[in-house]
Parts: C-alpha cells; sequence; structure tokens
C-alpha cells in the first residue's frame, strides 16, 4: 500500500479488526522503511492524507501521532509532519565539534540562541569550571539543528567576565567554535564527558520537535582552552532516535 502524496483514494480493510488509524500508520511505515518516503521529506498534509485514504483528519491525526512515538517522522510547529533523517554519527573524543561532525556527514550545521543571561554558578557549575560558588558566570540555552532537524538542546556556563558578550557572537555566528574565535580561543578540548538518558519533559520534547517522553542521551560535559583553563561546563540533550554516539580515543 503506498501511502504518500497525492493520488486516488487508498481502500483500507474495514471491518478486519485493524482500526484505520493503524493502516494508514503501518501503510507510511512501509513506505519510510522501503525508501518511497526519504529521510527529511514532507508528507502532504492532514487534509490531503485524509482525502487520499477517506477518513477524518482525526483517524491521520492519530496514525501521525503513532509514527511519532515510533520515532519514523516528526511534527513542526507551522511547518507540518517531515520523515526522519537517518541517525548521525555523533564522535565524541577531545575535540567534539558539532558544527564538524555534521559537515562531513554532508550536512549543514547550526546553532540557535534560545536565551542568554548571567547569573551565580551554583556549586556544580562552579566546580566545573574551576570558580567558586557564586562567582558570575554566563548561560546560554541553544538547539542544535542539522539540515534544519533540531538534535539536541543544551545549558552552557562560561565564566564571566572572561566571555562577556559571547551570548551575541553566538546569536550572530551559530557555532561555539567561530564565537571562541572572536574571543582569542583558537582551539580547545574536551576535558571530560559523561553520558546518561532520560524521557524527554513538555519544553524539552516541544524544543527539539518530539513527543514527550521519548528518550533523549544527556551529555555532561567540560571543555578546556589550549593552557588547560576550564572554559565551558554543558549539559546537552541529544534526541536518541536522530543521533549514534561514537566514543573515540579508548584505544
Amino acid at each position: 500500500m503506498s501511502a504518500g502524496g497525492d493520488g486516488p483514494v487508498t481502500v483500507l480493510a474495514r471491518g478486519e479488526g485493524l482500526a484505520a488509524w493503524r493502516q494508514i500508520a503501518d501503510g507510511l511505515a512501509a513506505d519510510i522503511e522501503a525508501g518511497r518516503l526519504a529521510g527529511g521529506a514532507q508528507l502532504p498534509t492532514e487534509a490531503a492524507l485524509a482525502a487520499r485514504f477517506g477518513v477524518n483528519r482525526h483517524t491521520v491525526r492519530r496514525a501521525l501521532a503513532a509514527l511519532a512515538e515510533r520515532g519514523l517522522v516528526r511534527a513542526t510547529q507551522g511547518r507540518g509532519t517531515f520523515v526522519e533523517t537517518p541517525r548521525l554519527a555523533y564522535p565524541i573524543g577531545r575535540r567534539t565539534r558539532f558544527s564538524e561532525i555534521a559537515s562531513k556527514a554532508g550536512r549543514e550545521a547550526w546553532g540557535d540562541l534560545i536565551a542568554a543571561g548571567s547569573l551565580p554558578a551554583d556549586a556544580p557549575t562552579a566546580e566545573a569550571l574551576g570558580i567558586a560558588a557564586g562567582d558570575p558566570i554566563l548561560e546560554l540555552q541553544t538547539v542544535h539543528r542539522a539540515d534544519g532537524t533540531p538534535l539536541s538542546t543544551a545549558r552552557t556556563c562560561l565564566p564571566l567576565p572572561r566571555f562577556a558578550g559571547f551570548d551575541r557572537a553566538y546569536a550572530a555566528l551559530g557555532s561555539l567554535t567561530r564565537a571562541y574565535a572572536e574571543f582569542g580561543v583558537a582551539d580547545y578540548t574536551r576535558l571530560s564527558t559523561r553520558i546518561g538518558a532520560r524521557p524527554a519533559a513538555a519544553d524539552e520534547a516541544a524544543r527539539l520537535d518530539l513527543t514527550p517522553g521519548r528518550v533523549l542521551i544527556v551529555l555532561t560535559s567540560i571543555n578546556v582552552d589550549a593552557a588547560g583553563i576550564p572554559i565551558q561546563a554543558t549539559r546537552s540533550l541529544f534526541a536518541a532516535d536522530r543521533v549514534e554516539l561514537v566514543v573515540e580515543g579508548l584505544g
């Protein structure tokens, strides 16, 4: 059963014990798995799918929700529903750069600044940055995309006054590496990374175009400059369906 695109009505099996929404979901899933609906492709509108299957939009909406729960599609507010792209291999090593990782995979990377502000460092952040609790830090809330698909959202903390104005540089450049260059940091390395996982909260899911409860990979990391001075403490939340972590440097 081909379920994508415009065309004649697709006849669903009636009275055989399989709900209409499930048949639609299975048909779309089959098209995705067979490559008839490629990664990144936009699905027809709910109205178009309803007309194709001869059902109401509520039935289509339930089918799309089931596909989103399976990690096969994502709904983007104001844009529509898209087939999920293949997972991005994401190496974790001494030089972890989101923009470089995405570019090597042939995908365009960009970081969106959601919010920024200065505040006193709490004890864990102060320890990570090698400063005293209560010292001022700059906090960034960001979302990182590859070809427009949100892969992660992060809380990044940097010491002040060294990085005063870093938020403006990041907003303009869309990259931590490029923003660091504006502050004289030509290179930096990963001091430590901790990896965990948990379900997405509602606000996190909204930022990542996920259904609430989908699995997130949690990375807690510290970066240092060329002199070994901590410059960045970050907690990143990755959509587990969109990335595959590759831990490097163990051999």
